[in-house]
């Protein structure tokens, strides 16, 4: 998380209150307002607000402000950061969705190069957030290992044989969407890969030479080199 260690992060829920409001923000539809996290947990709005600012400080959560509360205060309403961590907390109706997307794409007859066509836009996207980054493989391991992938780098074989460090192997610890991937291998595996091309395409500075899915091989892996 930006600006913040995972140390941080760690001792801000090591608290009971902040982790109880953790909870009820990751199972929440909406945001949440101080008064609606306070009666859920049985506190006082003054109790709860300088735990809100301490989560928001290290970036666990996000604050919007708008209309009036009491007395005439900005109304302040809460929820999770977008890159706070899930802790196996991720609404049921995520993973149902995304059954039900699959199944309809497979139904429609969605083609592994419809869904890296998808990924790529969406790779892109997440591109653009990381233009400042010291290198497309920096933010590229940043961004995988913030999507939940644990990704390892080691060198790529052929750097030895070139005698130059010519690119970098990412393999994924650690696959978020195994069990969708196991079902709809060539979709799953199709996004995640153009997610990865649209990501590396859009910061320019380098190249994939190599994708290998759950289909190839264990863990997958990807082949990045410097251009």
């Amino acid at each position: 998380m930006a600006g913040s260690s995972q140390l941080d992060v760690l001792k801000t829920l090591g608290d009971n209150t902040r982790y109880a409001i953790y909870l009820e923000l990751a199972r929440a539809p909406r945001p949440l307002i101080t008064a609606e996290i306070a009666d859920s947990l049985s506190l006082h709005a003054n109790t709860v607000r300088p735990h809100l600012e301490r989560m928001r400080d290290v970036g666990l959560v996000d604050v919007e402000v708008g209309g009036r509360g009491d007395v005439g205060r900005p109304q302040h309403r809460y929820s999770l950061a977008a890159d706070a961590p899930a802790l196996g907390l991720e609404p049921p109706t995520i993973s149902v969705l995304a059954r039900m997307v699959l199944s309809m794409a497979q139904r429609l007859d969605g083609s592994a190069s419809d869904a890296e066509a998808v990924g790529h836009d969406e790779g892109a996207r997440r591109a653009a957030l990381h233009v400042d980054s010291r290198s497309t493989l920096e933010a590229l391991v940043s961004d995988l290992d913030r999507l939940g992938f644990d990704p390892v780098v080691t060198d790529d074989p052929r750097n030895d044989a070139v005698g130059d460090d010519v690119g970098a192997v990412i393999s994924f610890g650690h696959c978020p969407f195994a069990d969708l991937a196991r079902e709809h291998p060539d979709l799953v595996c199709g996004l995640h890969k153009g997610m990865v091309a649209g990501f590396v395409d859009n910061l320019g500075d380098a190249t994939i030479d190599e994708f290998c899915t759950l289909t190839n091989r264990t863990p997958c892996r990807v082949t990045v080199s410097s251009r």
